[in-house]
């Protein structure tokens, strides 16, 4: 299956569009795993566990990993969630924007290397810098357009032939990067005006919004702003707030309770 495919049949199977954040914080982990070589596969495992069935995809971000030393973790993070969850989708919270030779090897990296099925991309530096990820038609690319933090609009909001530069980037990716039905866009949930008018320009394509729980995106405003004519379209995520619910041995019922709620917040403005 493709990306879109499987996060298509993610949405309907799993009756969610909660995208679930792993971003691990050593210092928020509960007592009992600090200071485990394995803290980090450990903890999400536990967490991938009790949220597999009310999530429609989950987004390690990559910084969490690497400025720990624990690409390795999460290697075997993926690897699990393909073994033991192959119909959930993984989305790489890269960020990626280079040219060429290098953005080439960041795509090997996000696909061989881990194994994912979606990365995010950065479109700064063009279309010869996303290329290399759309060349893998199974894949997704999802490229940032409003995204979800107060400076951002120091560049997004630029006049672009009349309108923002977040909205040329969504035209731009809807009518002439999405060649193979592939791309999804970044927009955060703390804009949904700006979020309505993306979907507006977009029509059905995914999107990726960050901005809820620890953020304080407003989940009504945004499925109202984000979602599609048939109530779906979207991966609403909540990383902290799922993840650091509680900070002892009960952290991963206490993820379950906090995902249970949002996964049905979010499922109750669909409709």
């Amino acid at each position: 299956m493709t990306f879109i495919e499987q996060l298509s049949a993610a949405w309907q199977t799993q009756n969610s569009q909660l995208c679930i954040g792993l971003d691990p914080d050593l210092a928020k982990f509960p007592a009992h795993l600090q200071g485990k070589p394995d803290a980090i596969l450990t903890f999400s495992k536990a967490i991938i566990d009790a949220t597999a069935d009310i999530a429609c995809s989950f987004k390690p971000q990559i910084a969490y990993f690497a400025a720990l030393r624990a690409e390795d973790q999460l290697e075997d993070i993926c690897k699990y969630l393909h073994e033991r969850y192959p119909h959930i989708p993984i989305v790489l919270d890269a960020k990626r924007g280079d040219i060429g030779a290098t953005a080439e090897q960041y795509a090997r990296e996000a696909f061989e290397r881990y194994g994912a099925d979606a990365v995010t991309v950065n479109p700064y530096m063009g279309f010869d810098s996303v290329q290399p990820y759309v060349e893998r038609k199974d894949k997704g690319v999802i490229v940032l357009c409003r995204t979800s933090n107060a400076g951002g609009s120091d560049l997004q909001f630029l006049n672009v032939d009349g309108k923002p530069l977040y909205q040329h980037v969504a035209h731009l990716v809807a009518d002439k990067w999405n060649t193979n039905g592939q791309c999804a866009l970044v927009v955060g949930a703390t804009f949904p005006n700006e979020l309505a008018q993306v979907r507006a320009i977009v029509g059905d394509m995914p999107l990726l919004i960050p901005g809820i729980g620890a953020q304080g995106g407003d989940i009504k405003a945004t499925v109202e702003a984000g979602r599609t004519a048939n109530g779906t379209g979207m991966m609403i995520n909540s990383s902290r707030a799922i993840l650091y619910a509680k900070s002892d041995e009960n952290f991963a019922q206490a993820a379950r309770q906090v995902a249970l709620e949002t996964r049905d917040a979010i499922n109750q403005f669909c409709k």
